[in-house]
């Protein structure tokens, strides 16, 4: 059966201000781009809200794109060109794919994309748990994989009832490392407590900051992975025994950090921040080949991103809306395939 000719033209979500309106994020007719050589063409399945999306929106992630812009940092489909040699073996493939910071994004029915941020998908992923491969589980590995090298017995998390908590929770049962998981509100304590979750404390909930502390000692956890920022950084570094690390890998808070310097000065404590946009460019060894056949083989299986709705491009307000309303409900997906609502 041959694929569907490929069109001039194609639907595309456009960000047109960073306000954070939803009149600002739109549905336009674009040109389909054409791959360069070292790119392929790929026409989008599905793609993911991320959080990193909703700041993206907003200008608050990274360096601000010159718009108009696609946005849209991950997704899957289907490669069906390839601008060069390098891209032509992945032609017809499913593909999970990341958008490079400078260009378009996978809002959109067509998108161009490195090969090098191509991972074709195996046979036992959906188009559901393929669009969000990479951000989230290689996030989650190489977390713990700093863990593993560090030679880390505990370890502790904030915003653990997210996507992305859920998935090192779920790495750090499979290596039987304990976890202390932080939540945000008490209901996500039962929920962490239904996938396994042994150690879980709400961080509003009456002497947090001490049980926190009698936990992280207890425990021995030396390094802890937080997601919020603002004040519960500090509280999360301070319950940590004496040289601890912190590694801050997301903004949920939107809030600076806050550290007494006591922590530092007389705890030999510390704090790092990651980012897997930077992880993936240091370099490509071992690490990253092993990264690159191992968390595949767990997405849709150890590692599973739980989906809330799924909706069209033309759905885009109603769409940022629910994924910013409960981000534990699960993600919301935009599918371009599905065309206007009718």
């Amino acid at each position: 059966m041959r694929p569907p000719p490929i069109p001039e033209t194609m639907r595309a979500l456009v960000l047109t201000a960073y306000d954070g309106r939803r009149e600002s994020l739109r549905v336009e007719t674009l040109p389909v781009p054409f791959p360069s050589p070292g790119q392929v063409l790929v026409r989008v399945a599905a793609s993911p809200i991320n959080p990193s999306d909703m700041l993206f929106v907003r200008g608050l992630y990274g360096a601000k794109r010159p718009l108009p812009a696609v946005p849209g940092l991950e997704g899957c489909g289907t490669v069906v060109a390839a601008g060069g040699v390098t891209g032509r073996l992945l032609v017809g493939r499913r593909v999970a794919c990341a958008a490079h910071a400078e260009g378009d994004g996978m809002w959109a029915e067509y998108a161009v994309v490195g090969v090098s941020r191509c991972l074709p998908l195996r046979a036992h992923i959906s188009d559901e748990q393929g669009a969000g491969l990479i951000v989230n589980p290689f996030t989650a590995w190489a977390l713990m994989e700093r863990a593993r090298e560090g030679g880390h017995v505990a370890l502790a998390q904030t915003a653990a009832a997210s996507s992305l908590g859920r998935m090192l929770l779920a790495l750090a049962k499979r290596a039987k490392v304990p976890m202390v998981n932080v939540v945000g509100r008490p209901e996500q304590v039962e929920l962490l407590r239904k996938l396994g979750a042994e150690h879980v404390l709400s961080s509003h909930e009456s002497e947090f900051e001490e049980r926190l502390r009698l936990m992280c000692h207890h425990l021995k956890v030396s390094l802890a992975f937080d997601a919020v920022g603002g004040r519960l950084t500090g509280q999360l570094m301070h319950a940590l025994p004496e040289g601890g690390t912190v590694i801050v890998h997301g903004l949920l808070s939107e809030q600076e950090c806050r550290i007494h310097p006591g922590d530092f000065i007389f705890g030999d404590k510390k704090v790092e921040g990651f980012s897997v946009e930077r992880w993936a460019r240091q370099g490509f060894g071992k690490e990253k080949l092993k990264a690159g056949m191992v968390v595949p083989s767990l997405v849709g299986r150890v590692l599973e991103t739980p989906v809330r709705a799924r909706l069209p491009l033309e759905s885009a307000g109603e769409a940022v809306r629910i994924a910013a309303s409960d981000m534990t409900a699960g993600k919301v997906l935009f599918m371009p395939g599905q065309g206007a609502p009718a």
